[in-house]
């Protein structure tokens, strides 16, 4: 992929230049920090850039390569993280006007994780108000950039954005009801929601928290392993958090998909769905069972005459608990 721009490079091939000193953190950081500032004020993904932690980062990560303390497939790497996770000293604001000047005193455990692994914090990204349905509107709409009269994708549609365009190498995510995968879909990269309980909550703003969940937007399948490999684990801050060890996630990644079962009501994928959108889910499906997959019917509940009530319940009873996770 040589005569692909750095900055869409995937982190798989990414990390082995950075490690193999070809190419430099801090040069890789200043692109994506230049490449925000000439494209982000069009496209409004970014709430917070943190210019000068980044900068930082990425030498202390050159500094720590170049005397041989590798520490992960994310080191030096640029990554940005949805305006809910808590940074120590850096405003998170949650989409919301009345948290403006809120200011953590810690890091989320998600972004401890990712600076433990070595990846440089380029900023926080713009989301729906509270992660809810609508935007705040004295905060940025984040603009997909394929279209700018298409959707982005709602609550975490700053991550979707900044990741297809190449204003970082990966993103958290957040996900109640769609989060995640609805800006991966709309801006056509991969959103990976995780088992709930795989990634700890803690210092993350909560809005329905036995339905929250944390995890990447990436440009690879292979890059979202990467970047859950990171965050993924047993957290004593978070006594949701499953105390299963984490398997190591790449080891199987080219193994392909022969033999695994793929459940698939088609009922469900297409009432009411977008025909288009539909058919792409199918002939999806189709390649992977092209790919040696076995495709199983299956029939999911009708759960449609619950969801809309039973959402803004569950949404409008979050509660504070103690793991430092604040309601909206």
């Amino acid at each position: 992929m040589a005569d692909v721009p750095i900055h869409y490079k995937p982190i798989t091939e990414l990390a082995g230049l950075i490690r193999s000193k070809s190419i430099s953190p801090v040069e890789v950081t200043a692109e994506i920090l230049q490449r925000i500032g000439q494209l982000d004020g069009r496209f409004k993904s970014y709430a917070t850039v943190m210019t000068e932690h980044a900068e930082l980062a990425a030498k202390k990560a050159e500094q720590e390569i170049a005397g041989g303390h590798y520490r992960s497939l994310l080191h030096g790497v640029p990554v940005a993280v949805k305006d809910l996770c808590f940074t120590n000293g850096v405003r998170t604001m949650g989409g919301c006007k009345v948290l403006a000047n809120h200011i953590p005193s810690f890091d989320s455990t998600v972004v401890a994780r990712l600076e433990a692994a070595g990846a440089v914090l380029l900023g926080k990204l713009n989301l729906t108000e509270g992660a809810m349905g609508g935007y705040n509107p004295d905060f940025n709409i984040p603009v997909n950039p394929w279209n700018p009269e298409r959707w982005a994708g709602a609550s975490s549609s700053g991550s979707g954005v900044a990741t297809a365009l190449g204003l970082c190498f990966a993103s958290l995510g957040s996900d109640t009801g769609g989060s995640i995968r609805f800006p991966a879909a709309a801006c056509g990269v991969v959103g990976l929601k995780p088992t709930w309980g795989r990634v700890s909550r803690y210092g993350v703003l909560a809005l329905a928290e036995s339905l929250d969940h944390v995890g990447p937007l990436t440009r690879s399948s292979a890059d979202a392993g990467i970047v859950l490999q990171a965050i993924a684990g047993q957290d004593d801050n978070d006594p949701t958090s499953l105390p299963d060890a984490v398997p190591d996630i790449l080891a199987q990644i080219g193994d392909g998909v022969k033999g695994i079962r793929i459940g698939l009501d088609e009922g469900y994928v297409g009432d009411g769905v977008d025909p288009q959108l539909s058919q792409a889910v199918l002939d999806g499906v189709k390649a992977l069972e092209a790919l040696g997959a076995q495709i199983v019917n299956v029939k999911m509940p009708d759960v449609d005459k619950y969801l809309p009530g039973l959402a803004r319940t569950l949404h409008g009873r979050s509660a504070s608990g103690p793991q430092g996770i604040l309601s909206i």
